[in-house]
């Protein structure tokens, strides 16, 4: 009889011990940080517990939830929303959230992050449906911004405050993609073509600028080269009638000079037919008086105001002289040369009057 007396006993002993312990351990609650604990006594809201050590009754009060205090970071799955030029692209979106009030999160809202979810999905329909697709691209600041507004607004009751809310890709379809690649490269090539035209330009510009100020250089170099070569033409002129003057050369000197040139004029290749000038008789015929030598038709008077000349006093017999240079006048002209001279000897006076 003792013994299963002592049996039951140390049961019950055990049973109770393990109860208490049982209760002690629900009893005693360490909240974590960035935690918070909602609390139900009897399935009824008691208390919200933050970070650190608590109690509560054993069999009595009960957690209900466990909320995370830290932002959140929840990606939604791309979302298919309509442009208003009737246009679908798939937007893929980023929202950054806070729980600040548990019990709200907890007891205003089944599921917190579906809500969120959903009325994301919504506003962003609401807000890319009256752009079109170009104002979508290029709006992303914007739609952000409407976005969050919206999203704080609708979960400030939830005890959820919407930090930030970011459109990860905005995907149009592919044949808008190929469009708008062609048209990007269209884009490109026009800009291209216009650097190049503006290079042309500035080129040919450049190039205008270098002929036209090369061609006032050249004129200016012509100009200033001809002016100083008629300076030093007209100094030789100069010098040349000091030069007569000074030496008091008469017209015999001079006619023998242009003797002397004729054969000059007729030694080039070019000339096939030369015209002897009517004053050739007239040079001929001062050249003879200028050597003493009478003419046919007028006997030479001496000069009373000539000077003695060094080529006389230098030659022999001025009648050699003379015949050299008609030799070297009949070698440099042709038949009708000779014929022309003869001819204009012997013209009448009277005749040589009318063809002057």
């Amino acid at each position: 009889m003792d013994n299963p007396a002592q049996v039951a006993a140390l049961l019950a002993v055990l049973v109770l011990a393990i109860f208490v312990i049982v209760a002690i351990a629900k009893s005693i609650v360490v909240v974590r940080q960035t935690q918070s604990f909602i609390v139900e006594r009897l399935g009824r809201y008691t208390k919200t517990m933050d970070a650190g050590l608590h109690f509560l009754v054993p069999f009595v009060d009960q957690v209900r939830h466990k909320v995370d205090r830290r932002e959140l970071v929840y990606s939604f799955p791309p979302q298919s929303v309509i442009t208003s030029d009737n246009l679908v692209v798939d937007i893929d979106s980023v929202i950054y959230f806070q729980v600040t009030d548990p019990r709200a999160a907890v007891y205003e809202i089944a599921n917190y992050i579906t809500g969120v979810e959903q009325l994301t999905t919504t506003t962003l329909r609401n807000i890319v449906g009256t752009m079109d697709l170009e104002q979508t691209l290029t709006s992303r600041d914007q739609i952000n911004g409407q976005l969050r507004g919206v999203l704080d607004e609708a979960t400030g009751k939830w005890g959820i405050r919407v930090n930030r809310v970011e459109l990860k890709a905005i995907e149009p379809p592919m044949s808008i993609k190929d469009s708008m690649e062609k048209q990007m490269r269209a884009e490109r090539d026009r800009r291209a073509a216009i650097l190049t035209a503006e290079g042309v330009k500035q080129s040919a510009i450049l190039t205008a600028e270098g002929a036209k100020q090369s061609a006032i250089l050249t004129a200016e170099g012509d100009a200033q080269s001809k002016i100083l070569r008629a300076e030093g033409e007209a100094r030789a002129i100069l010098q040349v009638f000091d030069a007569i003057h000074e030496g008091d050369a008469d017209s015999k000197l001079l006619a023998y000079q242009y003797l002397q040139m004729l054969p000059e004029i007729a030694k080039t290749d070019s000339n096939k037919i030369w015209f002897v000038p009517t004053e050739f008789t007239g040079a001929l015929k001062a050249v003879s008086a200028g050597f003493g030598v009478e003419d046919e038709d007028e006997p030479l008077k001496p000069s009373p105001h000539r000077k003695p000349s060094n080529l006389t006093s230098a030659l022999a017999d001025p009648r050699e002289a003379l015949a050299a240079a008609r030799r070297e006048v009949e070698d440099a002209t042709s038949d009708a040369t000779e014929a022309g001279t003869r001819s204009g000897r012997k013209l009448d006076p009277n005749v040589e009057k009318g063809q002057k």
